[in-house]
């Protein structure tokens, strides 16, 4: 539950972290979609990890490897509550392929945040 505001009121202002770890080649997409709802501010980091395909055999000069982690793309984008849904859902649509390894979204509780330029904190810090 968040402190009281000035007022006495519970703040009804809540925030959240999506983290989605999608694909690549859907970055630019996904950053689209994003901006289509008004979503822009995120963090974008190159990483490596496997889920359920388990990597993939590739052969290089006539030998058989394992590649057991792939290249992915992890998203985090700090979001006040109004926000949530329809920025899952245009991750969704954007990076959705239909098949394996296209990616998860984490939705995430964020107790606190801070603007450093304007010293703001909390939803304000986030922006609109």
């Amino acid at each position: 539950m968040r402190p009281a505001g000035p007022d006495g009121d519970q703040e009804c202002k809540h925030m959240k972290m999506i983290v989605a770890v999608i694909r690549p080649e859907k970055l630019e997409a996904v950053q689209m979609a994003l901006g289509g709802v008004e979503v822009y501010l995120m963090t974008a980091s190159d990483v490596r990890g496997c889920g359920r395909q388990r990597g993939f055999k590739e052969q290089y000069r006539g030998t058989e490897g394992l590649i057991r982690l792939l290249s992915k793309v992890k998203l985090e984008i700090a979001v006040n509550d109004d926000f949530v849904e329809p920025a899952v859902k245009a991750i969704i649509d954007a990076a959705h392929s239909g098949n394996i390894g296209d990616g998860k979204i984490f939705v995430l509780p964020l107790e606190e945040c801070y603007r450093i330029r304007t010293k703001e904190t909390g939803p304000a810090a986030i922006g609109p």
